[in-house]
């Protein structure tokens, strides 16, 4: 468990090493590493950042990660991509966060964010205004397309699971069918979703919102592969009753083909 004294002294670990790192201009802390959402903090938070590097310098400074505080407690660094990190301290503390300039940085998306670091120009400021009107334009839930998907990641999964492709099928049963699932019910009852919905990933939080419906996909992804796939699309017909825009008939296919 991470303290909140030991959360606080790491976010100003980081904004001290980057200021005093030559070609680092920013730093924007984010989700609940931010102070609007610290609230939402628990043993189990982490930090998500930005650290934003003057523009061009991103290749150059990237193999340099000796600005982190406390250096000489990280056990593991990793990259995720060309431009994402992940730290771990020896308390067990995880650092996630993309090491860049703003223009490696120009398809981002954000929420709640504090910037602790900013350049004359305002670049870190930019950036963050940027990503959070990407965040917002792509809010828009579309329940019906979610629902269809929903189906063609089970046709699609069980199939391979059939074949003999478990881990494959299994990750379009557990993870894609999952995720838009959870986007369809978010969508279909809007209104029940509260001030906790992540606005970037739809299955944060989400048995926070829905209680019933996550205790029940997450009942169904804990089968074997081919009969999670069956649970869910049980639990996914919940959705049908009252809503004309159902898939129905696309449904009905699925299972028939799957003999479900």
């Amino acid at each position: 468990m991470t303290a909140p004294e030991r959360f606080e002294e790491l976010s100003r670990g980081l904004a001290e090493g980057v200021r005093t790192r030559d070609g680092l201009i920013g730093l924007v802390l984010l989700g609940s590493s931010s102070d609007e959402a610290r609230h939402r903090r628990d043993e189990w938070s982490d930090h998500d950042f930005f650290a934003l590097t003057a523009a061009g310098r991103g290749a150059q400074l990237r193999p340099d990660l000796s600005w982190l505080p406390d250096r000489d407690r990280v056990v593991l660094t990793a990259r995720e991509g060309e431009i994402g990190f992940v730290a771990v301290y020896d308390d067990a503390h995880v650092f996630e966060f993309a090491y860049s300039d703003a223009e490696e940085l120009a398809g981002a998306v954000a929420g709640e964010a504090t910037i602790l670091v900013d350049d004359a120009q305002g670049t870190t400021a930019g950036l963050v205004e940027r990503a959070r009107a990407r965040a917002s334009a792509a809010d828009g839930l579309d329940a019906v397309n979610d629902a269809k998907l929903v189906l063609v990641k089970l046709l699609i999964g069980t199939g391979r699971v059939r074949r003999g492709e478990v881990l494959n099928g299994g990750m379009f049963i557990r993870q894609w069918a999952v995720g838009h699932l959870v986007s369809a019910v978010r969508g279909r009852f809007a209104d029940s979703s509260t001030s906790l919905r992540d606005r970037i990933d739809p299955v944060r939080r989400f048995e926070r919102d829905f209680p019933e419906w996550g205790g029940r996909i997450a009942d169904a992804v804990a089968q074997p592969a081919d009969d999670a796939a069956c649970a869910l699309f049980q639990v996914f017909r919940g959705l049908e009753d009252g809503w004309s825009e159902f898939p129905s008939r696309a449904a009905d296919v699925v299972a028939k083909r799957l003999n479900w």
